[in-house]
Order: structure tokens, then sequence, then C-alpha cells
């Protein structure tokens, strides 16, 4: 039997228990597939992050639902990051490159009163038409069909990890979201294992751009992320080709989260336009919470 130390991490917020929960093996050399599987399922945060030794970057980050491994995550690469420049693992280098099973990515990272501040580069965007029935998604996330939005497409979206983007009306509509997570592989028939990405342009925070919220897949072990980042790295995407197409480049915006669970959070999204290419960033924030002790 293994003991594994474990530190949680909230990112993308400054306040302990808000934000998005992060779990980070920061001893991760010699553990097996099969240990960090049984870690992040017993830890039961949304993404458990095990930093390694890379031949091809600085280093290499995996990650794990308690159901799967996932190829990039944008909340739990935040916690890691911080993780590693408060225990001394990064020295005094503000940028460098980590390996994920979506890419290499380069990573910048900036203090500001005793503040951590991550800014990572995400995959390139991709987009998949939903062909499904609207009828049944809507059920599936508790809400009529009537409260999607038409103007804007329903796709599946990927910076690194795929979301099927569904534009809804208001947070009104948000507010009385209520999952049937079992129900979506049987309706997201192109992706049977993606998650599903709800969103809206009011927010409860003035000067904002856009709300979010996002159930997880089945297969993932968990029912609602609290504050994403991959997700809202796509949805800034989504933004530039569909819903402004004529925006000025650079776009910053700042996508709201998890008020509707108590888990309220931020995230900068950065897109630019590089010969003709959307290049994505996210920047977001991360605070120490806790130690915890797994057995394994």
């Amino acid at each position: 039997m293994k003991s594994v130390c474990v530190y949680h991490y909230d990112a993308f917020s400054l306040e302990a228990n808000k934000g998005n929960p992060a779990a980070v093996v920061l001893d991760s050399e010699g553990l097996t597939d099969e240990d960090m599987q049984e870690v992040a399922k017993q830890i039961g945060f949304n993404e458990t992050a095990f930093p390694l030794k890379s031949s091809r970057a600085d280093f290499r980050i995996r990650y794990f639902t308690p159901g799967h491994e996932m190829d990039l995550c944008g909340h739990a690469t935040i916690g890691t990051i911080a993780a590693m420049k408060q225990h001394g693992l990064l020295e005094d280098n503000n940028e460098f490159i980590i390996e994920t099973n979506a890419g290499i990515l380069p990573i910048t990272l900036n203090v500001e009163n005793d503040n951590i501040y991550i800014t990572m580069q995400q995959a390139s965007p991709q987009f998949d038409a939903f062909n499904g029935s609207k009828v049944d998604l809507a059920h599936a996330i508790g809400i009529d069909e009537k409260d999607i939005v038409t103007d804007y497409p329903i796709v599946y979206g990927s910076t690194g990890a795929w979301t099927l983007l569904v534009p809804v009306r208001n947070l009104e509509v948000c507010k009385r979201m209520t999952p049937q997570n079992k129900l979506f592989p049987e309706i997201l028939k192109e992706r049977p294992k993606t998650s599903i990405h709800p969103f809206c342009m009011e927010t409860y925070k003035e000067g904002l751009n856009m709300h979010a919220r996002h159930f997880s897949s089945p297969f993932s072990g968990t029912t609602e992320d609290p504050v994403t980042g991959t997700a809202s790295g796509v949805m800034g995407a989504y933004y530039a080709q569909y819903i402004n197409t004529s925006t000025k480049y650079p776009l910053e915006l700042i996508v709201e989260q998890g008020q509707e669970i108590g888990k309220d959070g931020q995230v900068y999204v950065h897109v630019n336009n590089i010969n003709n290419q959307l290049n994505i960033e996210i920047t977001g924030s991360a605070i120490y919470v806790k130690e915890l002790k797994i057995e394994t």
C-alpha cells in the first residue's frame, strides 16, 4: 500500500472553497496509471493532476477524473503550476512549456500582490456539428427547447477537451438547470463521452462577457464542474467565430461560472488571430486550501 500526498488548490478564485477544486500530486514519479486513477477516484474532484518528467518539455502533466484520464484540464493546470511554484519546484522561471496529451503548451506565470496568476495557451480550436435532438438535449439539462437560443449554433468545441456548447437565453434558464448526466451519451451520438456546456450572454457581475455552467460526462464520475478553463477557452473561440464575427483582435473576455453551486469564479480568455488561425489563452489564479493523504 502506498501513501500519496495530495494538495488541494482552488483555481479561478482568490478565495478558498470557491472556484474549482483541483487535486495535485507533486510526487508523481513511480505511480502507475492504476495508482493515479485510484487517487483521483478517492479524492473525487473533477480532476486530479500529476506532474511528471518530460523529454519533450519542461515537465508533463497528466489529468484524471474519478472515472478516466483527460487530455487537458485548465483549472488543474492552474492549480498544478501554483503548487509547484509555492513548493519551489519552478525556481525563478516564469515561462515554460508543458507536455499534455493535447500537445505541447506554453505557460506564463506572474505574481501580483502575493497572488499567483497563470496564463496557459490552449490547443487550436476545433468545432463539430451537433446533429442530435434539441428536445432531448434540453430535457437532459432540465430546461425546455425554447430556452435554447436559435441565433447561434449548438456545436461540439475543443481547445484540448471536447464539450458541447449550448447557447441559452439568460441567467434564469441557467438557474433552472438540473442535469440528468446518465442521458448524455445517448443524445451526444457523435461524441458520447462529451460534457455539456450551456452558456448565456447575461452575467451576474457587471463588466463580464459570458456566464456558463458545465455538466460532466457520466463516464467522469462527477456531475458538475464549477469553473472550467478549457471550456472557457473554447467559449472565446466560439464568441469570435459565431457571435461577433467582425471582432477586432486581440479580444479579451471574462467568463464567470459556478454561482449556482456556490463556487463562483472567473476565467480570463485571450483570443487572437494569427495567420487566420485563432489562438486561445486563458488566465487564472489559484489558492492553496489543504493537504490530504490517500492510501492506494
